[in-house]
């Protein structure tokens, strides 16, 4: 389509708008699209669209609000928030634990710019979704792939005045430059690494490195510190960024993941990390598992990654070298305090808040409470019960001001037992 030329009687901004060259977008061709593009999305778990606020105004289209979530949803019940897709699938690394590898026979589909702008406004007025995640395989070069991302949100942006939520994929390797511009336009960026240890991505992706990836986490912080030390300086990723890594495809123990999330986490200030359990691919490497490792050690992961960011563990402490795999039976902080029996019981009434965070069964805002019930009475075992807190789990590890007979347990080997469901321990036999 060819540009527009300017009158005389445009304003500078409508004259810039105005000579801007626009793709066609065709509809029939972006459903296709759509279909493909949403679908390779789905493997991306780092797609939290919580953290930032932002106010509409008269001359913007739409705002954010703390969630990121517009509480849109669908006859079945499922809440849409995002717009998920990738630009493209089309990629020239060949990672093996990933669909959308070059060596894959997968159908390609390819977004332009403006289709992309184009779906996210009409589906934002339509109220389908809050805002967009963006992602992309690596077209021609990790720049230019960088750069089509970066203009998509410039043109949401600057173009359509597009308040709603952006997450940008940051891409390992692309200048710092283009990081500088992609954290003035997007809420959050994330940086995936991908595999916890370098070993792995040598045998699974060769082309990648964690360095890498952490070269452009450090890039992002830069820009994220500076916005914060000038209050001038334009926001740039107020969200913060996030990370994932995928688990099982290789034997790599819970305990070098929980390392490498705990590593990053202190180095580049992360918002979060994400898990996701390996899923078996058609015709995939003969090296990668053939089974989806189980779910629950996903879930325990998360749990662990909690324990970090909450409640005050080093990730050293979640595991242990002679047993570096997590329990999937129990919770990690349960098996944490079963290790560490010598350091319970806990006063309820005296134990200072670090030590209460490492009860099980307290969870922050429980905490929260019994400190302030304890500032006008001393606690007793049925204050437990009128606060909801699950008796079963918390008798053995806690003393009160009366008497807990259930603190004799921490002596009973089988302890473990009483907190793994029965039709658990009959599975394993």
């Amino acid at each position: 389509m060819p540009a527009v030329a300017a009158t005389s009687g445009t304003t500078p901004r409508r004259q810039a708008t105005a000579v801007v060259e626009r793709e066609e977008v065709s509809f029939d061709k972006v459903r296709v699209k759509l279909a493909v593009l949403a679908d390779a999305a789905k493997y991306d778990a780092s797609c939290s669209s919580s953290g930032i606020k932002r106010k509409g105004r008269d001359d913007g289209l739409g705002s954010a609000n703390g969630t990121g979530i517009c509480h849109s949803y669908t006859p079945d019940g499922r809440c849409v928030s995002l717009l998920k897709i990738l630009l493209t699938n089309y990629c020239i690394y060949d990672c093996q634990y990933c669909v959308n590898r070059v060596s894959s026979d997968v159908e390609r589909q390819r977004f332009s710019v403006e289709e992309v702008v184009q779906l996210t406004l009409e589906f934002y007025r339509r109220n389908y979704i809050e805002g967009l995640f963006l992602s992309s395989g690596i077209i021609k070069s990790v720049d230019y792939t960088m750069e089509q991302l970066i203009e998509v949100a410039r043109r949401l942006r600057v173009e359509h005045k597009f308040r709603g939520y952006i997450h940008l994929k940051a891409v390992p390797k692309a200048s710092p430059e283009l990081m500088a511009k992609a954290g003035l336009y997007a809420d959050r960026l994330s940086a995936n690494i991908e595999l916890p240890t370098d070993g792995d991505l040598k045998q699974l992706a060769p082309e990648k490195k964690l360095v890498d990836a952490e070269d452009t986490m450090s890039d992002i912080k830069g820009g994220i510190d500076e916005a914060k030390a000038d209050r001038k300086a334009p926001r740039f990723a107020a969200a913060g960024q996030s990370t994932q890594m995928i688990v099982g495809a290789t034997p790599t123990p819970d305990r070098e993941i929980i390392k490498t999330a705990g590593s990053l986490y202190k180095r580049h200030d992360l918002r979060r990390v994400y898990y996701t359990a390996f899923s078996p691919i058609p015709y995939g490497d003969a090296r990668l598992p053939l089974v989806q490792p189980p779910l629950v050690r996903e879930h325990r992961l998360y749990q662990s990654d909690w324990l970090m960011r909450f409640y005050g563990f080093r990730a050293e402490e979640i595991t242990t070298p002679e047993q570096p795999t997590l329990d999937l039976e129990i919770d990690p902080k349960l098996a944490w305090a079963l290790r560490n029996r010598h350091l319970f019981p806990v006063d309820l009434n005296r134990a200072a808040k670090w030590r209460l965070l490492r009860v099980p069964g307290l969870g922050q805002r429980t905490v929260q409470r019994l400190l302030r019930v304890r500032r006008h009475h001393a606690i007793r075992l049925d204050d437990l019960s009128r606060l909801n807190i699950p008796m079963r789990k918390v008798r053995p590890w806690v003393t009160a001001v009366d008497h807990n007979p259930a603190t004799r347990l921490l002596d009973d080997d089988a302890l473990r037992d009483r907190f793994v469901p029965k039709q658990k321990q009959l599975s394993l036999f």
